[in-house]
């Protein structure tokens, strides 16, 4: 009996960790986007953020898990596991604070300031880790929040193109979503060491040049 609990406690506590949740997440929105264009002739797209409008505010919840289409959901898949991934790798807590900032916060603003329309997909969220793992190296300044954002720029510098005005794109939900995420890696940042102090002693260059003496 014991044999065989224990890969089932190893299989919920793999499930209980940031990727384990992001690829739940994910199955999640596919299902929801294949059973909305095979049988609900895509009804539940029509739950998204509305801007200003009462109706739409519960879309703030609903709007990471529903797509225009397949193609839609597909861009946001893989980026969403990789710098996810790289917002996983500071631990449960801190992904989860990411997340949960980006697509509250990002969503709230997008309501109270975005242009008129149907905002959905889960790219608001994706710019929320884009924007928190450039804002921990900038907040930050150590070496594992840089090679995180030059990783992200490196694959997803791409992304910023998203955050132009532009038809037909929620690119509010972008801006607003990244700028989410800033604020959550200024919240959460670690305090950075302070400064070395040296001794009113003579710096050691000094030492070796008798002639500034």
């Amino acid at each position: 009996m014991t044999a065989a609990i224990e890969p089932a406690r190893s299989r919920w506590r793999l499930l209980w960790t940031p990727v384990g949740l992001m690829v739940v997440a994910l199955a999640a929105m596919w299902a929801i986007e294949i059973i909305d264009t095979v049988a609900l002739d895509s009804e539940l797209q029509r739950n998204g953020i509305q801007p200003r409008r009462r109706v739409g505010l519960d879309g703030i919840l609903w709007t990471p898990f529903l797509h225009a289409d397949y193609g839609h959901i597909a861009s946001n898949s893989i980026p969403m596991l990789v710098l996810g991934g790289l917002v996983a790798a500071r631990g449960m807590r801190y992904w989860a604070g990411v997340t949960l900032t980006a697509a509250v916060v990002g969503g709230a603003l997008t309501w109270l300031l975005g242009g008129e329309g149907n905002h959905i997909g889960a790219s608001g969220v994706v710019f929320g880790y884009f924007g928190a793992i450039l804002g921990a190296a900038i907040f930050e300044r150590r070496i594992r929040a840089f090679g995180a954002a030059l990783i992200a720029l490196g694959f997803y510098s791409s992304l910023i193109a998203g955050l132009v005005p532009q038809d037909y794109v929620s690119w509010e939900g972008h801006l607003f979503g990244m700028a989410a995420g800033v604020i959550a890696a200024k919240a959460m940042a670690e305090p950075r060491p302070p400064p070395t102090e040296y001794p009113d002693d003579p710096e050691p260059w000094e030492l070796d040049e008798p002639w500034l003496a």
